[in-house]
């Protein structure tokens, strides 16, 4: 396995200064957004895809700082149900896939989406219970009229360019947990499949080790970021919390950095089960922890992560 960061991190760098910082962090590989949700500040999506030898440029910078490129990013809603949005992260996607072909990067994240509650609707409708009954209507409508539908051609285009796609599963899109990516990708196929961020389950209660070895192969790619809960906001409201991520004393949960919401123990029990799995791809620290400076956060989840990831492949079992 390999340690590498999101580079969103240091959008306010040059993409030279944020190389040079990655590789003194130690990291070994970056994760590129290219629109949509993460921003595009170290990438030229419409450059780079114009001209093949400012992208084989590019790639050389990377690998001048002895870096390599996990995935491209570009995290949206190409199911929204406002069409303006919708067709402009479609078409983000269906370019980022063209680049990461051109770049030979196999892997490209991005979120399942969300539509409304119907064809006239304007916002996403994410149903979250199933009754009254009104939300296993929309709930079907969204899974045969939109999702299926869309990621069935998006996942084909995706196949004809030689890249896999990583769905994030997030609360507030239709695929967000275990159940949802796998009945997503049984529908779809293989070429579909999950980056794996832990931040995302742990709040929902879910034990991470035991969803990454019910994904298993299903993995593509991983973020690190952890989150934690406040015991007595959960104690009286749950876990469910709409208020905004900079009311952090008032809500259920937050996110952190790697260490902050799991100790090590907890992390190297990731770890284990990503190997159980046979993921032997790059760990991506992803940063979001707004009690950390960027450079403490990040360091502290590298920290953490350096001793807890197994680079060394396995020895057999010499001792039965």
């Amino acid at each position: 396995m390999k340690l590498g960061v999101f580079t969103v991190l240091f959008g306010h760098l040059s993409f030279d200064e944020a190389l040079k910082k990655i590789k003194a962090a130690g990291l070994e590989a970056v994760e590129i957004g290219t629109g949509c949700y993460p921003g595009d500040s170290h990438i030229e999506l419409d450059g780079l895809l114009g001209d093949a030898s400012m992208a084989q440029d590019y790639r050389h910078k990377i690998e001048d700082h002895g870096l390599t490129i996990s995935a491209l990013s570009c995290h949206g809603n190409p199911l929204h149900p406002k069409s303006s949005i919708a067709m402009n992260d479609d078409e983000v996607f269906r370019k980022t896939i063209r680049l990461a072909e051109r770049l030979k990067v196999p892997v490209v994240v991005t979120f399942s989406g969300c539509p409304g509650d119907s064809d006239t609707a304007s916002y996403p409708n994410w149903v979250t219970c199933p009754w009254p009954p009104d939300f296993q209507d929309v709930l079907s409508w969204q899974w045969e009229k939109k999702t299926i539908p869309y990621w069935s051609d998006a996942s084909k285009f995706a196949v004809e360019h030689g890249v896999k796609v990583a769905l994030e599963p997030h609360p507030g899109f239709v695929v967000y947990n275990v159940e949802t990516a796998l009945k997503l990708r049984a529908i779809v196929g293989d070429s579909l499949g999950v980056n794996f961020d832990p931040s995302h389950f742990f709040w929902q209660g879910v034990d991470v080790p035991a969803a990454i070895r019910a994904l298993g192969q299903a993995i593509f790619h991983f973020h690190a970021k952890d989150s934690a809960l406040d015991p007595q906001n959960v104690a009286l409201n749950g876990v469910i919390d709409g208020k905004p991520y900079t009311e952090m004393a008032d809500r259920a949960w937050m996110f952190r950095t790697v260490g902050w919401g799991h100790d090590l123990l907890v992390w190297k029990q990731i770890v284990s089960a990503l190997r159980l799995v046979g993921y032997d791809y790059v760990i991506s620290i992803e940063h979001e922890d707004a009690l950390a400076s960027l450079d403490e956060g990040l360091m502290g989840a590298v920290d953490i992560l350096k001793r807890a990831i197994l680079r060394e492949p396995p020895v057999e079992a010499w001792w039965t």
